[in-house]
């Protein structure tokens, strides 16, 4: 887990983005049957046969926590990554006094847990991120090399792969993220601080929450829950009931600044995670479509005060350089307005419909987004002073590192 701030508060994941976001993509298109390698799913709005009392798909009841900690805890690996990074070194310990640079290696620990018998592993983008060297353990604590097959700093996901006989793997089963409830009864299971396979247990506290990812994207559809996460709990499994993978621990939120659980953790929906995993190891990246913008929702106060000619829809603030959405002619503000610590751009075209679908919020025009793939074209219609305009944009590649 790492730090972030958030409006005033504090996250620790990965890192902060700007007041207005970039339009990209979180959840990643493709299916799973596109390789060789299954990943194991079971939909929880149908349970599946019983295949026997060591499968996962067996557990057709809500389990207890000992049962599901028995069954689980074998296919969760504590992940450590090695990194070497240039530390400054202190002038006046320098005996010819010049200071500089040293190299140190630092390590970084995490989870991940085993998705099938081939022996591939989920985690964190950000547990691995910069690794030179990277090796998971087991229960038994003997560590394996293990390669990083893809990431995905967008949704920070990453899938490693160790060498292993088959029978020694034990691949939890992916769950239904779209069938979660707000109070439904989830586990965590991680190394937190270091403490290999520690279970801790609460609800889902809420659905739907929005966290960023390394490279500033937005993540939605979060899960978030009360069940205790701490450093080393990143990319570990977020089980329900049944014992099947729902979410993948990426965050917490923290009082003060400080690094300890409050009882706010986020996982990463796990339908995100599987279309993720299947496209890093069949091709080792995601392409996410991007269309190039950054928006703000129009509240009807905001539509009044500024006498805007519609009273919903997306102001346009920032159009990436070289994006479709520049490329189509979509004009961004000409000036920010703070209001009541908000600020809201101005002057530039105003979003109403997207493939003509009306849109009043950015989560609508990204859910339009996500079901597409570079290339791909949306049709957007403008408010641009007080006539309208329809313009088509061609969807690029959302860049690795910064949206725009």
């Amino acid at each position: 887990m790492r730090q972030l701030a958030l409006h005033g508060t504090a996250l620790v994941g990965a890192g902060a983005a700007g007041a207005a976001i970039a339009v990209g993509v979180v959840a990643a298109t493709g299916g799973l049957g596109a390789t060789s390698t299954t990943v194991r799913e079971v939909i929880d709005a149908a349970p599946a046969r019983p295949t026997g009392s060591a499968s996962f798909a067996s557990a057709s009841k809500p389990q207890t926590i000992h049962d599901v900690y028995a069954r689980a805890a074998p296919g969760v690996v504590q992940v450590t990554a090695t990194r070497r990074v240039g530390v400054q070194t202190n002038p006046f310990l320098d005996p010819f006094g010049f200071g500089g640079t040293t190299a140190e290696t630092q390590e970084a620990l995490g989870s991940g847990f085993v998705i099938d018998k081939a022996g591939h592993i989920v985690t964190n983008y950000h547990v691995v991120q910069g690794a030179q060297r990277v090796q998971v353990s087991f229960s038994n604590n003997e560590r394996l090399a293990a390669q990083v097959v893809g990431r995905d700093p967008a949704t920070d996901v990453a899938v490693l792969q160790v060498k292993a006989q088959s029978r020694a793997l034990t691949p939890l089963d992916l769950g239904n993220s779209d069938a979660v409830r707000v109070g439904d009864s989830v586990v965590a299971i991680g190394n937190p601080l270091g403490e290999d396979r520690s279970i801790t247990s609460g609800i889902v506290s809420a659905l739907q929450r929005r966290i960023f990812a390394p490279n500033g994207a937005p993540i939605d559809n979060v899960i978030q829950t009360d069940a205790a996460l701490n450093h080393g709990n990143s990319g570990g499994p977020l089980l329900n009931t049944r014992g099947r993978v729902i979410g993948v621990n990426s965050q917490i939120q923290t009082a003060d600044g400080g690094g300890g659980n409050i009882g706010i953790g986020f996982a990463i929906p796990v339908n995100t995670v599987k279309n993720v995993a299947a496209q890093l190891i069949a091709k080792g990246v995601v392409e996410h479509p991007f269309v190039g913008l950054s928006a703000r929702a129009i509240t009807p106060r905001v539509a009044a005060l500024f006498r805007l000619p519609v009273k919903s829809g997306l102001l346009v603030g920032k159009v990436c350089k070289s994006s479709g959405a520049a490329d189509a002619g979509v004009r961004g503000a000409r000036q920010e307005v703070t209001l009541a610590g908000v600020t809201w751009p101005l002057g530039g075209d105003i979003i109403v419909k997207v493939d003509g679908l009306r849109v009043t919020s950015l989560d609508q025009l990204r859910t339009i987004v996500a079901d597409k793939k570079p290339g791909d074209s949306v049709e957007l219609e403008l408010y641009r002073s007080t006539s309208t305009l329809d313009v088509k944009v061609k969807l690029g590649r959302q860049p690795s590192t910064s949206l725009c």
